[in-house]
């Protein structure tokens, strides 16, 4: 017998807090033709072959990212992974580790997690980084905590363009945390404007700016930091670690608390998730530091050793001290940004953004010079990632993905839809030329010839095996 944990009044006043008359019409988002039938068609007493065969016969309709031309951004990038991350991550040490309550028996797996903070620390540019939170937006919450705690504010400034998904997820903390959000709209070249941050800072617990934000703008994060410490509150900045080679770190130009996702750093995309989430900070703030902090320190005999020096959940001190609930990490992923960084060293991150920076420059200028195509922000500045302007972003990406060209996501900035164009070191310049010349022929609306053309790439995706080759 199967066990639920919910009982019908349980389900019958979760319901009626949502406003939904039955649990079916907790899916009423999703457009019927995407929605699965609860019957497969398959008869009883199928043979357990016939089950697997039919099982792969569905998943078979859907289209992997390698099967195409990827340009997809938004927070998750087709960046590669190196052959040794999985090597590492997959062997038993790791993949079925002991938990970390117990130090002497799991050393390994403590030690790599203090690599990883150091590594961390390093990328982000402040001295202190956790063992790793779930993902970015979690990081980002998480920090908000935090500055929320070491202000005694409530208030928090969201300042220029962040990424919806993360908008929501503040939202909903704010519910519970009694956090107090006031944002600030973006200028018309992306960016914020540092005044109308000072306007609402007086008083706040810290202003959150994502740098590259989420339409790939970079902000002034100098600029804010002087802002948001005069009114006296923290700078929290939600940034790309994967361009921490050719952008000073944020923490080095005046962030208080850095967050990101480690989801470019050696994790793949696998269909968006999971992430890791990083966070540093400084020592001031390290008493309400979320999650897990691992301290490197020697026994009794005077031998190195590994210990959970910090927890700040309410198992582990008392539940008035507590400071947050997170109660784990993302230990494997985090162990596949440790060898992910580890691999690539400081030249290879350099040349990882240098890659991206001159991909994605390269594939603004050809795509913008596309009759019907005009860059959102041509004041901005942008890292990887840029937002177009077209008469019909959402219909032009499903059109271009039917010819094998992934682009994506739709992101809506004042009342606008903007289409996403992200450019990783896997991506060439014939892999651009081959979307600019797709993206013409459909937005001439000639159908035939767009379905002629063979997009770069698909069948052998041109790409990199070590950063040290891209940027050509």
């Amino acid at each position: 017998m199967n066990y639920s944990p919910h009982t019908e009044d349980d389900v019958r006043d979760m319901l009626a807090v949502v406003g939904r008359a039955d649990v079916d019409g907790l899916f009423d988002v999703v457009p019927p033709g995407l929605r699965a039938p609860a019957d497969l068609g398959l008869a009883d007493g199928v043979a357990e072959a016939d089950v697997l065969a039919e099982l792969r016969r569905l998943a078979a309709r859907n289209r992997p990212v390698d099967e195409g031309v990827c340009f997809l951004g938004g927070g998750a990038y087709d960046h590669y992974q190196p052959a040794i991350v999985p090597a590492v991550t997959g062997r038993a040490e790791f993949a079925t580790a002991y938990t970390p309550y117990q130090p002497e028996m799991s050393q390994g797996g403590l030690q790599a997690l203090f690599e990883f903070q150091t590594l961390v620390s390093e990328v982000l540019g402040l001295p202190i980084a956790n063992s790793s939170l779930y993902d970015g937006a979690t990081a980002l919450v998480e920090g908000m905590i935090m500055c929320m705690g070491s202000t005694r504010r409530q208030r928090v400034v969201l300042a220029g363009a962040l990424d919806p998904r993360y908008r929501e997820i503040l939202d909903t903390y704010a519910d519970g945390s009694g956090a107090q959000l006031a944002a600030v709209p973006p200028r018309s070249d992306g960016t914020v404007d540092p005044q109308a941050v000072a306007a609402l800072a007086e008083g706040a617990a810290a202003v959150i700016v994502q740098h590259p934000n989420c339409v790939g703008i970079l902000e002034d994060v100098p600029r804010l930091a002087e802002v948001a410490h005069v009114a006296g509150a923290r700078l929290l900045v939600s940034g790309d670690a994967a361009l921490a080679g050719v952008l000073e770190p944020p923490g080095r130009l005046g962030a208080d608390v850095v967050v990101a996702d480690g989801l470019s750093l050696g994790n793949g995309l696998h269909f968006g998730g999971p992430g890791v989430g990083l966070l540093a900070c400084g020592v001031a703030d390290v008493r309400r530091l979320p999650g897990r902090l691992v301290g490197e320190t020697v026994d009794i005999e005077g031998k190195r050793g590994y210990v959970l020096t910090l927890q700040a959940r309410e198992q582990h001190i008392r539940r008035d001290k507590a400071t947050s609930n997170i109660c784990t990490n993302q230990a494997l992923n985090a162990l596949a940004t440790a060898v992910y960084l580890s691999w690539l060293g400081p030249q290879g991150l350099r040349e990882l953004g240098e890659a991206c920076l001159a991909g994605a420059a390269y594939a603004a200028e050809q795509l913008s010079a596309i009759a019907g195509v005009e860059l959102a922000h041509p004041g901005g500045v942008f890292g990887k990632e840029f937002a177009l302007r077209l008469p019909d972003p959402v219909a032009t990406a499903v059109a271009l993905a039917e010819r094998g060209y992934l682009v994506g996501p739709v992101v809506r900035l004042a009342e606008e839809d903007l289409l996403l164009v992200a450019v990783t070191e896997q991506r060439t310049r014939a892999d651009v030329d081959g979307l600019a010349a797709v993206l013409a022929k459909v937005l001439a609306a000639d159908p035939a010839s767009a379905g002629a053309v063979e997009p770069a790439g698909v069948v052998e995706p041109a790409g990199v095996v070590e950063p040290a080759g891209v940027g050509r």
